[in-house]
């Protein structure tokens, strides 16, 4: 992982459940990311849900991506 990319990080059951209830959404609705991608965590399969931290200034901002 580089200096300057963000944390992924993989949500399991339980937590992606809770996410997509809470935002009322499937998990279709969710932005995508290729399971080719780099910044991805080891073992990463297809239909998991990843979390990207980033920091901007003081600021911690939560994305949401579903492998593809």
């Amino acid at each position: 992982m580089h200096i300057l990319q963000p944390k992924h990080s993989k949500l399991n059951e339980k937590e992606s459940e809770k996410l997509l209830s809470e935002l009322n959404i499937s998990k279709a609705q969710l932005p995508k990311i290729l399971s080719t991608d780099t910044a991805l965590p080891d073992g990463c399969v297809v239909g998991d849900v990843i979390k990207i931290e980033r920091k901007t200034g003081d600021k911690l901002n939560f994305y949401f991506r579903v492998v593809v």
